[in-house]
């Protein structure tokens, strides 16, 4: 038996109403604009997950969403940041991504981002490449077994930068 299968029905709600409520009030510190673009980027990659974890994190410098096949912070391999004027889509281990367009940004030893100029460029071949070999590459591997994506909120810093453009 998997253990998708023995995980009791509460393991496997998404999101309830008070994390709903509680992202809620993290996206109304952004413009209407920076929310929308949130908002749908978030949707679209919830939809592309194999289940595993959404991290919710309300940093000092953004509100990041970060996925991984487990519980485990360190396993997550996509995220997406919300800054005051642009989303950014975080691959966790984008170095060793295969990027033949060169897309990714970033000079680290690990992690690449792509500034969406839209969340329908999540949708764009190339970048959906990328998202598609970060869950591939994802160790432990994430669930495809029909599980859903579950919420965790992780933390929320008592000191923000701004969330809007002066």
């Amino acid at each position: 038996m998997t253990a998708a299968k023995t995980r009791p029905a509460r393991q496997r709600k998404t999101l309830d109403a008070s994390q709903a409520k509680q992202i809620e009030s993290f996206l109304a510190k952004y413009t209407p604009e920076m929310v929308r673009a949130g908002k749908q980027s978030r949707a679209r990659m919830r939809d592309l997950l194999p289940g595993g974890i959404e991290f919710v994190y309300d940093n000092y410098n953004a509100l990041v969403f970060g996925y991984g096949p487990d519980e485990r912070p360190s396993d997550a391999v996509l995220s997406l940041a919300l800054m005051p004027r642009w989303v950014t889509l975080c691959f966790l281990k984008g170095a060793k991504l295969s990027d033949p367009k060169n897309l990714l940004r970033g000079g680290g030893n690990i992690v690449r981002n792509i500034h969406l100029t839209s969340p329908a460029q999540i949708d764009e071949p190339d970048v959906m490449d990328l998202v598609q070999q970060a869950i591939a590459a994802a160790a432990p591997p994430f669930p495809g077994d029909g599980t859903r994506l579950r919420t965790i909120i992780k933390s929320i810093s008592a000191k923000q930068r701004p969330r809007r453009p002066r």
